[in-house]
């Protein structure tokens, strides 16, 4: 667990230094990736707010999102790359944030997509988008969803200190 911290404190500290501020949709790490940011002392200078999206119910209801329409219309589904990056767009507009964080995938066991137990997509939304696909090869859920909130938050924190492009 001291790596998840590390990973949110350093998150946390760059997001302080630009002044900026990050909202969280996240759903097989379970919380982790806010938990991680929100232990630092004034996190409320650079935490929006976030969400635990896990059943359809909740993906609809909180992100806003109709995974059936979705599918239909565009073929995106739960644990992709793509609704990783709709994710993180999406939760950065309806919080008004510089960042967007969005986090899906399956840490045990898999799915019914075919995605093996440690597989997530992670996608930062902001000024330097990316979106990401972790495969960690383990079967431990505990393990995975650990491994996945560190990932994201790396991530993050990896865009933080680039430069912003224009």
């Amino acid at each position: 667990m001291d790596e998840l911290w590390r990973a949110g404190e350093r998150a946390g500290e760059l997001l302080k230094q630009r002044g900026e501020k990050v909202a969280v949709v996240e759903s097989s790490a379970g919380g982790l990736i806010s938990a991680a940011l929100l232990r630092v002392p004034g996190a409320s200078s650079y935490y929006e707010g976030g969400a635990v999206i896990y059943t359809r119910t909740s993906i609809r209801e909180v992100a806003g999102v109709d995974m059936k329409k979705l599918w239909k219309e565009q073929g995106i589904r739960s644990s992709s790359e793509p609704f990783a990056q709709l994710l993180s767009e999406r939760i950065r507009e309806t919080h008004e944030t510089v960042w967007g964080l969005g986090e899906t995938g399956a840490a045990g066991p898999g799915n019914g997509y075919g995605d093996p137990a440690g597989h997530s997509c992670q996608a930062v939304a902001g000024p330097n988008p990316i979106v990401t696909t972790l495969r960690t090869g383990k079967e431990d859920r505990g393990e995975n969803m650990i491994r996945f909130a560190i990932n994201a938050l790396n991530l993050l924190s990896g865009q933080l200190e680039k430069p912003v492009v224009t």
